[in-house]
């Protein structure tokens, strides 16, 4: 079962920042999560649209514009970083998820993930991409693996992520049944579940077999 570290190791080190993942990596996690928006023309990797939770900023993204959020503190006097920055820290020692928030995201994400294989430090296969805007996510350039972020499970829901092209389930803990899982994986689906983050909840996951957690506390999966 892959341990992925949710937002980086989110649980210690403030969420989605540099910080968080070089604290994942060390931890010795193969995959992180991460969360993408486009401001201004660049992809900055912050979950909430408001900056309140997440920062010491108040307001919308876009009303702070680029410049504005990146002087904001995001925990520890981190900053909020860009998705080429964490690209730049891994150095492709570490494969991430990439969660497109909202509309417009997947062509640039895209684009520079391209980018960062053609450079030779990235293989496609490092990444996935993954929404619950499953328009959003079919925009997302094909090489890269797909995974269908569900909120609500849907009696079709193995049919139409095969129909997206998702090689990846994302589905949330208490969607998780053994019938659901099982039936996933064998119409060839990978099952990763979020967020498990209680020892108990880690431990009926490995016993369902399924392929990936989210964790916030990845220290905890990895040791089990």
């Amino acid at each position: 079962m892959i341990i992925i570290g949710h937002r980086g190791a989110s649980g210690n080190f403030p969420e989605n920042t540099l910080a968080a993942f070089r604290a994942a990596a060390e931890l010795g996690c193969a995959w992180v999560e991460l969360d993408v928006h486009v401001l201004e023309g660049e992809l900055v990797v912050i979950h909430d649209e408001q900056l309140n939770r997440t920062t010491n900023g108040n307001g919308h993204l876009t009303t702070a514009g680029l410049a504005g959020v990146r002087a904001l503190d995001a925990g520890n006097g981190e900053q909020v970083p860009l998705l080429s920055e964490v690209l730049a820290t891994l150095n492709g020692n570490v494969a991430i998820n990439v969660e497109l928030k909202g509309s417009g995201t997947a062509e640039p994400t895209s684009q520079l993930l391209l980018a960062a294989c053609d450079a030779g430090i990235w293989r496609p296969d490092q990444f996935l991409l993954s929404a619950f805007d499953h328009r959003e996510l079919q925009r997302a350039d094909p090489i890269f693996p797909r995974g269908v972020l569900w909120g609500r499970p849907a009696d079709d829901m193995i049919a139409r992520s095969l129909a997206m092209g998702g090689q990846w389930m994302n589905i949330a803990l208490k969607a998780a049944t053994e019938e659901r899982v099982t039936a996933a994986q064998q119409a060839g689906l990978k099952v990763a579940v979020y967020t498990v983050n209680e020892p108990s909840d880690l431990a009926a996951m490995r016993a369902l077999g399924v392929d990936a957690v989210f964790c916030d506390y990845p220290e905890r999966g990895l040791q089990t």
